[in-house]
């Protein structure tokens, strides 16, 4: 057998899953069980009857399975799959902001650590950070911690938001410069852009959407060829979902290097060892999973 044959053979015998993100290596996806945005993962590691969970994605991800699935057994095959984004909001500085505005309500990205969670009201994604923003019982609004999706959301209230200065800074570096080369080599392209992105920068795209979103347009959509801007990861996904598409890198270097921090190598040894193992705190975790509820309820 090669590598992938006998990791998929061990979780078989181990009764495992495999979780693949939808920017993780090709290689790692194809050989997932299932594959998704953060939240999409994480409901399936609550709702299945596997022994093992093992997310392929980075370490916010895995703390989320953790805490929607009460306790299961998660490895995350690479410890050091952090987010950048997700370290830029701690619990004592969201904690600071909410004196600093009082009556405030917190939402909370979802790619964010369960620390952050615990002390924020409601979680959205960002599909659902739209009509979160809108159903919260409040007139002011903390939006933690993008600000791109935090003003991408503002535009569709009048409510006031107060934006965290954090970003991830894959589609933040994003410019004028890489859209305008694409599309002229493209003109007949539709650019399909992930909310991340800087305000300047979605001016440009025919879509804004969620990689969820964008795997829905692309089945539909009459155009049959689109200029991606997001991860390149998510360019296999599309791939595969809808074929009939040709898909074009905004550009090669849109890349998350933590996202591809693991590889079959180490996956194969993480479902042998299981190991790293991923736990949250018991009070975290029960307070960031009422973050989370209180999403689900509103979405």
């Amino acid at each position: 057998m090669n590598l992938s044959q006998k990791i998929q053979y061990i979780a078989k015998e181990k009764n495992a899953i495999i979780l693949a993100h939808n920017y993780q290596p090709a290689e790692i996806q194809e050989i997932a069980d299932f594959t998704g945005d953060s939240l999409e993962l994480s409901r399936i590691a609550a709702d299945n009857k596997a022994d093992l969970i093992v997310f392929c994605g980075v370490y916010f991800m895995a703390e989320s399975a953790y805490i929607l699935s009460r306790g299961k057994k998660i490895i995350l095959p690479e410890l050091n799959a952090g987010c950048p984004m997700a370290d830029m909001a701690s619990a004592d500085k969201i904690i600071e902001m909410k004196k600093q505005h009082p009556g405030a309500k917190v939402v909370c990205y979802i790619n964010s650590t369960a620390e952050a969670k615990a002390v924020s009201d409601v979680c959205c994604t960002s599909s659902n950070a739209v009509k979160i923003i809108q159903n919260i019982d409040s007139e002011k609004i903390i939006f933690i911690p993008d600000k791109n999706l935090g003003s991408y959301v503002a535009e569709f209230t009048d409510k006031k938001i107060i934006l965290w200065d954090g970003y991830c800074p894959v589609h933040n570096n994003r410019t004028m410069n890489e859209i305008l080369a694409a599309k002229e080599q493209n003109s007949d392209a539709e650019i399909i852009m992930h909310p991340e992105c800087p305000p300047e920068i979605r001016k440009t795209a025919d879509k804004i959407l969620s990689t969820g979103e964008m795997v829905a347009y692309c089945k539909k959509s009459k155009n049959k060829k689109f200029i991606v801007a997001t991860e390149n990861g998510m360019i296999y996904k599309l791939k595969k979902e809808a074929p009939q598409n040709t898909y074009i890198e905004l550009t090669p270097s849109f890349i998350c290097e933590d996202m591809k921090k693991i590889s079959l190598e180490k996956l194969y040894a993480s479902i042998v060892d299981e190991k790293p193992i991923i736990k949250v705190d018991a009070l975290v975790a029960e307070n960031a999973r009422g973050c989370l509820d209180a999403m689900l309820t509103m979405s």
